[in-house]
């Protein structure tokens, strides 16, 4: 496992030639980036100064968000599935081989089998084509019971239901994006992630809940940095990904509004430092 900067997740609005060089002076190992900012870059310049700016901040290659917008209208999902090959053959030329998205745990006008069945469906086509780049993609549950109240049906939201959608979809380079926020809200145990495999997972998420609220309280936008409020168990969390032999990114997801107010230096290094004592 290594230690990933991701700016949007702690409010930093940055182009990815700055985005490396803060990354590499905060002590981040890698960074997650816009994959349509690199495949920009890379059609102005060459893949080759995309790599480059990597190599020359010395920062692993990230993972990035999935671009195909798949909980909208067929023809906005459409348009995604067209651009995707193009930003695919500049992820696999970079060796980017991780990207992940996340799902709305509810729906307010389908029900589950017809909400999974749409699901599988529009996102079976995207994983071929990242499959035939050799990239993984990764799908977070949602776990917080006070984003599903007030919607008409549930949704996915626990591991092993996003697990289940994965093996639906069937294109062999299906995993999760594993929160540990979402693991505490879906009251996730240590033996859920004790049975997964390394490549089962693709991304990981650090952050902490609200200190005073249980799992059942906690509101999906309202988090702490990891180790902060000592809500969520992270030991357990980490040791488990540890004894699957996890290798891929850790990014820290915090929604924080007291990083938000930071300058980009600080918000970065105080994110590095909560890694630290949690021992990342």
């Amino acid at each position: 496992m290594y230690t990933c900067l991701s700016p949007g997740a702690i409010g930093i609005k940055m182009a990815l030639p700055d985005a490396l060089k803060l990354a590499a002076a905060t002590g981040f190992e890698g960074l997650e980036f816009s994959i349509s900012e690199a495949a920009a870059l890379a059609g102005q310049h060459g893949v080759e100064y995309v790599k480059d700016l990597f190599a020359q901040a010395d920062v692993r290659v990230g993972s990035w968000g999935c671009p195909v917008d798949f909980r909208r209208d067929d023809a906005v999902y459409q348009a995604g599935v067209e651009t995707l090959p193009r930003l695919a053959q500049v992820a696999q030329q970079l060796d980017a081989t991780r990207c992940a998205t996340w799902m709305l745990p509810f729906s307010d006008e389908l029900r589950f089998v017809e909400h999974f069945e749409l699901m599988a469906g529009r996102l079976r086509p995207v994983a071929r084509i990242l499959a035939d780049h050799g990239i993984q993609l990764g799908l977070e549950f949602v776990g917080p019971q006070t984003l599903r109240q007030g919607h008409k049906f549930g949704f996915i939201s626990t591991l092993e239901g996003m697990l289940g959608l994965c093996s639906a979809i069937g294109t062999g380079n299906m995993g999760l994006l594993l929160d540990s926020f979402h693991w505490y809200t879906s009251h996730g145990m240590a033996q859920d992630i004790a049975g997964l495999r390394n490549q089962d997972i693709v991304l990981v998420h650090l952050n902490d809940g609200v200190a005073g609220k249980g799992p059942d309280q906690q509101m999906d936008l309202e988090r702490a940095l990891p180790g902060e409020t000592g809500v969520i168990d992270l030991a357990t969390f980490l040791s488990e990904l540890g004894a699957i032999g996890y290798d891929g990114p850790a990014v820290v997801e915090p929604f924080s509004a007291r990083l938000n107010s930071m300058s980009p230096h600080d918000a970065a290094m105080a994110t590095r430092q909560s890694l630290r004592q949690i021992g990342l």
